[in-house]
């Protein structure tokens, strides 16, 4: 094939390369300038986290959980349990002060253990007062967390991960308050 022709058949086939299908945008967003494009899975499913990005939730990602389809339920505290922290026993705690801002929401942890439980009964009161929050950081299965919630008579006891909170602040037991005025048991 001569040179030519090659050129020829290029300029020919350049409109083609160039053609885009249209998308249909919302009002007022700006037009996109693809840089580069190296293939691959198209990353619009990520847009729906960012609202108004004209992705639907349809459209989304959905992680697969063990090759499984993501449930139709959401996610709930089930899906969190069992909960075992790495850093956090039951143990004695030594009191130190913390300089925390004002209107801080006193936090106390504890975990399904006797320990738990005894401190648990005796500052329940105060913890009420406080209107404390509790971090449950140890919990097997929902039945335990259901006797402590009955144990903790209204105090509000959510299932978390208490190792990035030990970690910051030097804690390695629990039960523990964490007030405005620092950290006790």
């Amino acid at each position: 094939m001569t040179k030519p022709c090659l050129f020829l058949i290029l300029m020919l086939c350049l409109p083609l390369a160039q053609a885009q299908p249209e998308v249909d945008r919302p009002p007022g967003l700006p037009q996109l300038t693809v840089v580069a494009d190296h293939g691959g899975e198209s990353a619009r499913p990520y847009y729906v986290a960012i609202k108004g990005a004209g992705v639907g939730e349809e459209q989304g990602y959905s992680p697969q959980l063990g090759g499984e389809a993501r449930p139709a339920r959401p996610f709930g505290e089930q899906d969190m349990l069992p909960l075992e922290s790495e850093q956090l026993t039951p143990g004695t705690v030594t009191p130190r002060q913390l300089d925390l801002p004002g209107g801080f929401t006193p936090v106390f942890l504890i975990g399904d253990d006797n320990l738990s439980r005894q401190w648990l009964a005796q500052r329940g009161d105060i913890l009420r007062k406080m209107n404390a929050v509790g971090l449950v950081v140890q919990v097997a299965d929902e039945p335990s967390l259901q006797a402590l919630r009955d144990a903790a008579r209204g105090l509000e006891l959510r299932p978390v991960s208490g190792d990035g909170l030990a970690e910051r602040l030097g804690l390695r037991h629990y039960p523990a308050l964490i007030s405005q005025r620092g950290i006790e048991q």
